[in-house]
């Protein structure tokens, strides 16, 4: 019989408390303990923290560059496509 593997989604919120709590000194084995994480997902959330991952500003500046970039590539997209579709119906005009 397999055991059932329980995944949870945490928030951002928790993640970055998590953090705090082993930036301020709190050992790992006992934060793991307390709320029922593994000690390697508090590091990986550690080096995420660190990297910038976990900042919701980054996070939203980087939402709205890729935004912004989609923006840009929208009519060059249309374009390529409406040509694509010229040549397919009309190929002597290609």
């Amino acid at each position: 019989m397999k055991a059932t593997i329980k995944h949870r989604s945490h928030s951002v919120e928790f993640k970055r408390q998590v953090v705090q709590e082993v930036i301020a000194g709190g050992a790992l084995h006992g934060l793991s303990k307390r709320h029922d994480l593994s000690r390697q997902l508090i590091r990986i959330w550690v080096g995420k923290y660190e990297a910038g991952a976990l900042d919701d500003t980054q996070a939203a500046d980087l939402l709205q560059e890729c935004a912004a970039k989609i923006a840009a590539l929208e009519p060059m997209l249309g374009r390529q496509a409406l040509g694509i579709e010229c040549r397919t119906v009309w190929p002597l005009f290609a």
